[in-house]
């Protein structure tokens, strides 16, 4: 009997535990469960009137709110902005005064540039988002999502650099050409200076909001003399925005630099710029 007990100990223990055998041949579900799971791109879904109206108005309200927040730092603006003027000069850029002046000269068009600073920049940037709503729905969510990222960055460049426009510098001699022609142009000049940040310049949101509208133009309408336009309009906002005096030409490129970071938040996102997705989304609203 004394032998019988040993040889099965023996047994026993000579047989490779359960365990080990799962540790050297893992199981089909154990490996399923080991794969990376890979991210997928978001799908475009079919806007919604309200949530868009909703949406915009927020953030534009929200945008408004904080641009205007970020304190006036009117000696860092002064001394960002003689900076700026004497790295242009050393570089022999430094076109802006020349013209100010030159284009100052000419009052039909001086004024008229006044109005087009004061009202294109929302009266278009709002007509191409409409457009897109309605004619390219499957393209909507993600150009909107390049304007809104490059919105919300630029409020970073507000409040880490302050920097007062050229009309607003000491001993320069550029010409505020809304005070001196009366003309409604600048919430930033005459009775609404007191409604708006003066020191929020860089970057200029007047060439980021037009090159997207200029781009989304010239991408997606089909009429060719449509697509020139669109084409030109972020270059005819660079000239008024120099004109007027409100920016350096280095805002503008400010402004170039907040919409490329929204582009490749939105390629990152939808793993496709907005002109190549789908015109039409199918399906009903989620």
């Amino acid at each position: 009997m004394g032998e019988a007990t040993v040889r099965q100990l023996e047994g026993r223990t000579a047989a490779p535990p359960p365990t080990e055998e799962r540790a050297d041949r893992p199981s089909a579900e154990r490996a399923t469960q080991r794969k990376p799971v890979s991210w997928r791109p978001r799908s475009p879904r079919r806007p919604r009137l309200w949530f868009e109206v909703l949406l915009i108005a927020v953030s534009y309200w929200t945008y408004s709110l904080v641009r205007n927040a970020v304190p006036e730092q009117r000696a860092a603006a002064l001394r960002n902005a003689d900076w700026v003027w004497r790295t242009e000069n050393s570089l022999h850029i430094a076109v802006e005064h020349t013209v100010n002046h030159a284009v100052n000269s000419v009052t039909w068009l001086i004024v008229g540039m006044n109005y087009y600073y004061a009202t294109l920049h929302f009266v278009l940037t709002i007509g191409v988002l409409v457009w897109l709503y309605r004619w390219h729905p499957g393209r909507y969510a993600a150009a909107r999502l390049v304007l809104f990222a490059t919105t919300g960055v630029a409020l970073l460049g507000y409040y880490l650099c302050p920097l007062a426009p050229p009309r607003l510098m000491n001993n320069v001699g550029f010409i505020d050409t809304v005070v001196v022609h009366h003309t409604w142009g600048s919430m930033a000049s005459g009775n609404l200076a007191d409604m708006s940040n003066q020191y929020a310049a860089m970057p200029s949101m007047h060439i980021g909001w037009s090159t997207w509208c200029g781009v989304t133009i010239a991408m997606l309408a089909r009429p060719v003399w449509v697509r020139v336009l669109g084409a030109l309009y972020p270059v005819a906002t660079l000239v008024v925005i120099v004109s007027t005096a409100n920016h350096f030409w280095l805002d503008a490129v400010g402004g170039l630099l907040c919409l490329a970071f929204g582009f490749a938040l939105s390629y990152a996102w939808y793993r496709a710029f907005p002109y190549r997705l789908a015109r039409h989304v199918a399906g009903p609203p989620r």
